[in-house]
């Protein structure tokens, strides 16, 4: 038997890959707790809230995770140029690795929640956040006026965000790359 703090973490995982593929609204618990192998019981005891407790959490914890995949990238970079295009090369890695069937795992349940859950819309804006930070951080560190730092960093995540959604949709990785190499231009 699993110790508590593994199951919780396994439905957390499960629930975050099921939902950037199906969204909120098309997964279901019962499959989450059927693709994590946790026991039925367990959902409610470590999530008393329920599926929107599980969401928001899965939503945090994916979002950290890519953050911290995503500032990796950036960080080995030597430039802004090679910085942006690092970042779009490991979108373009996760939908190719996914066939096309994973996108962003905080857009695609922002898209459908943020209006009608407060916890989930808080996960996903703290998500966002601190990817904005880290871009900002970035900017920075590639020399970019500070008071170009804020609206840049933003222009990057929505563009690349567009981007993520035109190559789920399209089933092709260039226009990720074609976008991050306009953003380039404007460091």
């Amino acid at each position: 038997m699993a110790p508590r703090g593994e199951t919780r973490e396994r439905i957390l995982r499960t629930a975050g890959e099921l939902f950037q593929r199906q969204g909120y609204h098309g997964t279901g618990l019962n499959q989450v707790l059927g693709e994590s192998g946790a026991p039925k019981g367990s959902l409610y005891f470590h999530f008393p809230d329920g599926k929107e407790q599980l969401a928001a959490e899965s939503v945090a914890l994916s979002g950290r995770t890519v953050g911290e995949a995503l500032a990796e990238a950036v960080l080995a970079a030597p430039d802004g140029r090679s910085g942006l295009a690092a970042l779009g090369d490991y979108f373009a890695q996760s939908l190719r690795e996914s066939d096309f069937s994973k996108g962003c795992p905080v857009a695609t349940v922002a898209l459908e929640t943020a209006a009608e859950s407060e916890p989930i819309r808080a996960a996903c804006d703290g998500a966002y956040g601190d990817w904005l930070a880290g871009l900002r951080a970035a900017l920075r560190g590639w020399g970019v006026p500070e008071e170009r730092v804020g609206p840049l960093a933003a222009l990057v995540l929505s563009s690349l965000q567009g981007a993520i959604m035109l190559a789920r949709v399209q089933q092709d990785v260039s226009v990720i790359h074609q976008v991050t190499r306009q953003l380039a231009d404007h460091l």
